[in-house]
């Protein structure tokens, strides 16, 4: 009977241990599937993010070669803008008359530019009841009378204008213009012209803008000019 206890009890105890290692082994085997999971998881988790940046990066990538391959084009793009603007900005300062004095650089605006011009090619029957012709000669520009006169006429260009008067410069006497045969002046002349065509003054000094002013508005012409502006 002891012996069977004995038996029996060494039995459950075989049976508790065999028991107990197979739980273990059991908890074990989830244990390590379930890790495994979690590995299997983890490592789609992170292939998903590599391709999410992979996909951003690439992106990012075409998108800075576009910029950069549109950047040469914007700035081609502006230069010419810019070479076209340039001719059409010189054009417009050119000046509309190839007879204005100097270089032709002023622009028509410019009273002076207006009212000066070079007598070499200038008709007077062309000027005859439009303008009063005003002629300097001289025998150089250098000539410092010529110098004086030209500086009190440009000072008082509105002035002059106002009058209808037109400056003409002559100072090569060796062209012998149709100027210098019609008018024969001697070194430094100035001379007055009414619409008519008529001589009205002659000096051999420099004249100031208010003494030519004067003369002028005692001219029956003026005088018309000035009723006929009033009374409009």
């Amino acid at each position: 009977m002891t012996v069977l206890t004995a038996e029996l009890t060494g039995d459950r105890r075989s049976a508790a241990f065999f028991d107990l290692f197979f739980a273990k082994c059991a908890v074990l085997c989830i244990a390590i599937r379930f890790t495994g999971h979690i590995f299997w998881g983890t490592g789609e988790l992170m292939k998903h993010l590599f391709v999410f940046e992979k996909i951003r990066l690439l992106g990012a990538v075409s998108a800075l070669a576009g910029l950069a391959a549109l950047g040469p084009m914007t700035v081609l793009a502006q230069s010419a803008d810019l070479s076209s603007a340039a001719p059409a900005a010189a054009s417009e300062q050119a000046p509309a008359d190839p007879s204005a004095v100097g270089d032709g650089s002023a622009s028509t605006d410019d009273p002076i530019t207006r009212l000066i011009r070079s007598g070499d090619t200038v008709d007077l029957d062309s000027l005859k009841w439009t303008h009063r012709p005003i002629v300097v000669f001289a025998d150089s520009p250098a000539d410092p009378q010529y110098k004086e006169q030209i500086d009190r006429l440009s000072a008082g260009a509105s002035a002059l204008l106002e009058r209808d008067v037109i400056v003409l410069t002559d100072t090569e006497p060796s062209t012998r213009s149709a100027l210098r045969k019609k008018l024969r002046p001697r070194g430094f002349m100035l001379v007055l012209l009414g619409k008519d065509g008529g001589v009205k003054l002659r000096k051999p000094r420099p004249w100031t803008v208010r003494e030519l002013s004067r003369t002028i508005d005692k001219f029956p012409s003026r005088l018309r000019e000035v009723e006929e502006r009033r009374g409009s």
